[in-house]
């Protein structure tokens, strides 16, 4: 049955992932809709006989999915790492920390007002409401950088300033967003009190003084080994150990897993650059098989049928106002502060408005924790879909009126300059 489960899910969610890229949208939108057709929503209400006997509500059953998703998650994080150019964020230090900071304090201070005020409907039975509001701000607050960089590369974007801030910008509220979700994440495991939030932050501490101290010289030299070997297998065996055992210390410390497998991949993207050539195949399986696969299950969890409360529905189209508001206006304003033009600064917050695949992991994670309920998942979902449809139109709009500049020529036919072909080789657009 597991095998069956797996192999409908993989070759629904590449069929519709083609459907989405083929009306122009991302193809994680198409994947989420596999578990859309194929759950609750639609066959679960169609056939649910057939739906029972293909997926059974049956937890043991489940969780193989689930296990066999969580892993493939990892590794997408991990090459989500992989993909960070910390050059990039040195050489535009001052403005990317601008940008991403005002990207990411007001959509989590309104994040975190939305779920102090959120209907109890939404709020599951013996979660702590504080918890709640603070990872509801934390949801918001993040961007999804994998979705940018295709966004940015399909539209021919990704040599200019603003893409470039773009991305350096979202670096910043990645390394930020993941810090944020280990430690609220603990606290929604060990309660509210002082030694649950001191105690991740110590972790946390700890994790990253050992990343950058201890590890970073250490992952340079097997890297450099690495790229002296013509054993392509060799390397992708020995990546892929390194993510999930940084996954594994991460967890054993009380902190999220993801946000070792993110460290574990900006070490391993930092190397050189024959090395991450060869890490093409790991890329390919996990983009193509894994990571369809979680998505595909994570759409299996939304039920669509509680937007028909009205509650429900009006709390989602607030919480997408609030998310949308929050990012561009934030952005908007970080830009404005280290004098970028008022088009510049319009389009940075709509290209870090797509939420995507990092808010799909957050709420899959916030599920799992008994943080969010079925109808608080549905709606974080339906925002990280609908942010990331409405980036590419804000920035058609609003770089029509953005000059090329001679800088940014000289960037477009210097390649060299911009480390982003493993994402430009994808040949889906979920990433």
């Amino acid at each position: 049955m597991f095998l069956l489960q797996a192999g409908v899910l993989v070759l629904f969610a590449v069929l519709c992932g083609r459907l989405a890229i083929r009306l122009r949208m991302p193809a994680v939108a198409g994947e989420l809709c596999v578990g859309i057709l194929l759950g609750p929503t639609v066959l679960g209400n169609i056939a649910p006989s057939a739906a029972e006997w293909l997926l059974p509500r049956d937890a043991g059953q489940f969780h193989l999915l689930d296990a066999l998703g969580q892993v493939g998650i990892l590794l997408l994080v991990g090459i989500t790492g992989m993909e960070m150019d910390a050059s990039l964020v040195r050489r535009r230090g001052t403005t990317a920390l601008s940008v991403g900071l005002g990207g990411l304090v007001l959509p989590f201070g309104l994040g975190f007002a939305a779920g102090w005020v959120a209907p109890a409907s939404l709020v599951p039975d013996g979660t702590d409401r504080l918890v709640f509001a603070l990872f509801l701000a934390v949801a918001l607050c993040v961007s999804a950088l994998p979705v940018i960089a295709k966004i940015l590369t399909d539209m021919n974007l990704i040599h200019r300033n603003v893409g470039q801030i773009t991305l350096a910008a979202g670096m910043v509220d990645d390394v930020i967003g993941w810090i944020l979700l280990s430690v609220v994440s603990a606290m929604a495991i060990g309660g509210t009190g002082q030694d649950s939030i001191v105690a991740p932050l110590l972790a946390t501490a700890l994790v990253l003084a050992v990343t950058f101290f201890i590890l970073r010289p250490l992952v340079s030299r097997v890297m450099n080994a690495a790229e002296r070997t013509s054993d392509t297998a060799t390397v992708v065996g020995g990546a892929t150990a390194f993510v999930l055992l940084s996954a594994a210390a991460t967890h054993a410390l009380g902190l999220e897993a993801m946000f070792g497998a993110f460290l574990a991949g900006m070490l391993i993207g930092s190397g050189p650059r024959g090395v991450r050539a060869r890490l093409a195949p790991l890329r390919t399986v996990v983009l193509a098989v894994f990571a369809p696969l979680f998505f595909a299950t994570a759409g299996l969890r939304i039920e669509l049928g509680a937007l028909a409360n009205p509650t429900a529905l009006a709390a989602a189209a607030a919480l997408l106002l609030v998310a949308v508001l929050g990012k561009v206006a934030g952005a908007f304003a970080g830009a404005r502060a280290v004098g970028m033009s008022a088009w510049e600064s319009i389009a940075l917050g709509g290209a870090l408005n797509a939420r995507g695949v990092i808010q799909l992991v957050i709420a899959t994670v916030g599920l799992r924790i008994g943080v969010l309920n079925a109808t608080s998942y549905t709606l974080i979902v339906l925002v990280a879909i609908a942010t990331s449809l409405m980036a590419p139109p804000i920035l058609r709009w609003s770089m029509r009126r953005i000059e090329c500049t001679a800088e940014e020529q000289l960037r477009q036919q210097d390649r060299s300059m911009l480390d982003w072909k493993p994402v430009e080789q994808t040949p889906d657009a979920r990433v």
